[in-house]
């Protein structure tokens, strides 16, 4: 898929970015190693310096993740986390969480991040809430479930925030049939007609979007 950003301004961001600490730059050194072109599913430097500023912002303490990969937006998130604060992450691919897991263990965050094997709509299911903050980067295909699903158990004042949503510019493509395609743009039409919420479409890395609840409560 083709870049949605200019990649000479991309890198002009990355280098006007606080650069990753050791933990991180470690992480995405020895993920890009163990999984090759499949390190792209990372969220990387900028995206993860981003989640760490939101969720310092919103003073998190209580932070779901749908989507673990191999834990760089976990601990990413972990260092904005406030004190006494909580990380449920989530993801069904063992291979993943075997260095996800690793990489947690080796942090200083590794007992206020809880990670969970198994769909992640039955997790969710397991878990009271409510949630200061969630990530929402799986499967695409199942993005509106996971947001119907999470809704409910948004803390007030809290915030959903969901990756790819401008899918490398894919969206723009009407005719696709790509299943992937086709369930961002309908998620991405859901939200914007959703009147629970507001939400804001971003052009961070490839696409985030970020959604709060229309009247500032919950819907529990």
């Amino acid at each position: 898929m083709p870049e949605i950003v200019n990649p000479a301004v991309e890198q002009y961001a990355e280098a006007h970015t606080s650069p990753p600490g050791r933990l991180l730059a470690e992480v995405a050194a020895r993920t890009r190693a163990d999984l090759g072109d499949r390190a792209g599913m990372m969220v990387g430097a900028i995206e993860g310096r981003f989640l760490e500023l939101v969720v310092f912002a919103l003073g998190a303490r209580s932070i779901l993740e749908i989507g673990t990969f191999t834990g760089y937006s976990s601990l990413a998130m972990a260092a904005g986390m406030a004190p006494g604060g909580r990380i449920v992450t989530c993801d069904i691919d063992p291979s993943h969480l075997a260095l996800a897991r690793r990489h947690i263990a080796g942090s200083p965050y590794s007992e206020c991040i809880d990670v969970r094997e198994g769909p992640a709509i039955e997790t969710i299911e397991t878990l009271p809430g409510p949630f200061d903050f969630v990530f929402i980067d799986a499967d695409k295909t199942s993005y509106l479930a996971y947001y119907e699903a999470v809704l409910p158990k948004l803390a007030k004042g809290g915030l959903i925030a969901i990756d790819n949503t401008l899918w490398s510019g894919a969206v723009l493509d009407d005719a696709s049939k790509d299943a992937d395609t086709v369930a961002i743009r309908a998620f991405n039409d859901h939200v914007r007609g959703d009147p629970r919420v507001v939400s804001v479409q971003l052009t961070v890395r490839d696409g985030v979007t970020l959604v709060r609840l229309a009247d500032g409560g919950d819907l529990s």
